[in-house]
C-alpha cells in the first residue's frame, strides 16, 4: 500500500513537472518568437493625457496654514471648586488649532485663503512647500464670501498664475491642491461638475464652481487650477452628509469673484457692497408663462423699498431684470452678486421686462447701509465687529418678513458674534434682533453703537427679539 502511494505521488509529480515544463516552454517560445512588438520609448514622454505639467506649475504656490486661537472654557459649577480645594480657578483657557491651505498670489507675500481657516485666530503660521515657515498678518477678510487675505514677509516666492473662472465649462479638467488632514501637499483630479452654484446656505454670497475633485478637511483655502495650472478658484466646502469626508461634491469660490474681494481688502482693509434696495426672486416656469416671458430666467422684483437706488431709478414690483451691464441674469442670485460688487456711485445698466415689453433702466447703486461700526473699548478703530463683540445691521422690512416678524419691526439684527465675547457668553446669537439698549430704542447700527457707548459702568441691558419672543440680556 505504501509502495502504491509512493508510486502515485511520483506519477503526479511527473505530470506536474511536465505541465510546468510545457508552460515554461510556451513562455520561452513567446519570448524568442519572430513577433516584434513596438515598445514605448521612455524618452518620448508619457503615452497618455496627463495633468503633471499643470500640477508642477501650481504646487510651488500652495501653502499650509496653521491657525490657533485662545478659547475660554466655561466656568465650573458653583461649589465644584471646593471638591478639589479652594485654590482651583473657576475658569481656564486653552489653545485650539486648525489646519488649512492658502495660495501665494504675489511676489511680495500676499496669500489668499478662506475666512473660516483664520477666523478669530490669534496666531497664523504659513509653511511654504520648501518647508520655510513665516508668521502671517491678516490683512483683512470677508465672511460673506469666505475669502481672506494674508501677508508674509518672505523672498523667493512662487506666485500662481491667475486664470479666468468665467471661461470654465462643465466637463473641464481641474486639480485641487492643498494639505488635507495635515498629511502634506496633495493633488487630486476631477472635472467641473457645475458653475454658478448658489442657494446652498454656505455663504451669504454664493457663486460656486462645483467639482468632483477630492476636497477634504485641510484643503480649505487651497487652489483649484485648470489644465494649464492657472488658479480658477479657492476650495471652500464639501457636501458630506454624516461622513465629514469627500463625497465627490466640492465647491470653490471662483477666482474672478475672489479678485474683486481681494482688491477691496488690499486697498481698504474691508469689503463694501452696493445695493439696489429691491426684493428679488427666481422666475419659475409657471411665472414665466403667466407673464409672457419666453423662458424662466431673470430676477423678479417683488418689492421696491422707498428712498433706495431702485426706487429712484423707477423699478417697480413685477419687473423682471434680464440683464445687468450686458450680462444675462438667469437666477436672482446672479443679480445680487453683480450689484454687490459694483463701486458705489456707478450706474448699473438694467434690461427690464415689464408688461410684455423690454426697456433699459439706469440705476446708480449706493453703498449698503449699516456696515461700518466702532469696536467697543477701542475708540476710533473700524472693523466688522461692533460694540460688545458683535456685528449688527439695520433690520429692513424684507429681513423682518423673512424672519417671521411683522414688517414694521424696528431694531438691529445680529449678523456676527465673537465667540470669545461677553455677548456670546450670555447667549446672544446670530439672527437675534436687538430693539432696545438700556430702554432706549435703536433702529440702526449707528444708534446701537452710540447707545452702548453711553452705558453706565460698561454694562448694557438689551431687549432682544428672538423669533418673536422678547427677552432681556445683560452684557
Amino acid at each position: 500500500m505504501t509502495q502504491l502511494i509512493t508510486k502515485n505521488r511520483a506519477i503526479v509529480a511527473a505530470c506536474a513537472l511536465a505541465v510546468c515544463g510545457g508552460v515554461f516552454a510556451a513562455h520561452a517560445g513567446f519570448e524568442f518568437s519572430k513577433v516584434h512588438l513596438k515598445l514605448a520609448d521612455a524618452t518620448e514622454g508619457p503615452s497618455r493625457v496627463t495633468m503633471a505639467p499643470a500640477a508642477k506649475a501650481a504646487m510651488p504656490s500652495v501653502v499650509k496654514i496653521s491657525a490657533s486661537k485662545i478659547v475660554k472654557a466655561q466656568a465650573l459649577p458653583q461649589g465644584f471648586e471646593q471638591f478639589f480645594g479652594n485654590g482651583m480657578p473657576q475658569q481656564r483657557s486653552h489653545r485650539e488649532g486648525g489646519l488649512g491651505s492658502g495660495v501665494i498670489v504675489s511676489n511680495d507675500g500676499y496669500i489668499l485663503t478662506n475666512n473660516h481657516v483664520i477666523e478669530s485666530a490669534t496666531n497664523v503660521l504659513v509653511t511654504l512647500p520648501d518647508r520655510r515657515e513665516f508668521r502671517a498678518k491678516v490683512v483683512g477678510s470677508d465672511p460673506k464670501t469666505d475669502v481672506a487675505l494674508l501677508k508674509i514677509e518672505a523672498s523667493g516666492l512662487s506666485p500662481i498664475t491667475v486664470g479666468d473662472s468665467s471661461k470654465m465649462q462643465i466637463g473641464d479638467a481641474v486639480l485641487a491642491i492643498g494639505n488635507p488632514y495635515g498629511v502634506g501637499q496633495t493633488v487630486t483630479m476631477g472635472i467641473v461638475s457645475a458653475t454658478g452654484r448658489a442657494g446652498l446656505g454656505i455663504e451669504d454670497y454664493e457663486d460656486f464652481i462645483q467639482t468632483d475633485a477630492s476636497i477634504n478637511p485641510g484643503n480649505s483655502g487651497g487652489a483649484l487650477v485648470n489644465d494649464r495650472g492657472e488658479l480658477v478658484g479657492i476650495n471652500t466646502a464639501i457636501l458630506a452628509p454624516g461622513s465629514g469626508g469627500n463625497q465627490g461634491i466640492g465647491f470653490a469660490v471662483p477666482v474672478n469673484l475672489v479678485r474683486k474681494v481681494m482688491d477691496q481688502i488690499a486697498t481698504h482693509g474691508e469689503v463694501t457692497r452696493s445695493y439696489l434696495g429691491v426684493t428679488i426672486q427666481d422666475v419659475s416656469q409657471d411665472l414665466a408663462k403667466a407673464m409672457g416671458l419666453p423662458s424662466p430666467e431673470g430676477a423678479l422684483v417683488g418689492d421696491v423699498q422707498p428712498d433706495t437706488p431702485g426706487q429712484k431709478a423707477g423699478l417697480k414690483s413685477g419687473d423682471v431684470i434680464l440683464e445687468v451691464n450686458g450680462k444675462k441674469i438667469v437666477a436672482s442670485n446672479e443679480l445680487r452678486m453683480e450689484i454687490s460688487m459694483m463701486p458705489a456711485g456707478e450706474t448699473a445698466r438694467l434690461k427690464v421686462f415689464r408688461d410684455g415689453k423690454t426697456l433699459e433702466i439706469g440705476a446708480t447703486v449706493s453703498a449698503m447701509p449699516g456696515k461700518k461700526l466702532e469696536r467697543a473699548g477701542n475708540e476710533g478703530e473700524r472693523g466688522e465687529k461692533a460694540a460688545l463683540g458683535i456685528a449688527v445691521d439695520e433690520l429692513t422690512p424684507q429681513d423682518a418678513r423673512q424672519m417671521g416678524l411683522p414688517a414694521a419691526t424696528k431694531g438691529v439684527v445680529v449678523t456676527e458674534v465673537d465667540p470669545s465675547s461677553k455677548a456670546a457668553e450670555v447667549g446672544l446669537k446670530r439672527g437675534d434682533v436687538i430693539q432696545q439698549v438700556n430702554r432706549m430704542p435703536v433702529t440702526n447700527a449707528e444708534e446701537f453703537a452710540k447707545a452702548v457707548r453711553r452705558s453706565n459702568n460698561g454694562a448694557s441691558v438689551l431687549l432682544v427679539n428672538r423669533e418673536g419672543n422678547k427677552i432681556f440680556l445683560a452684557v
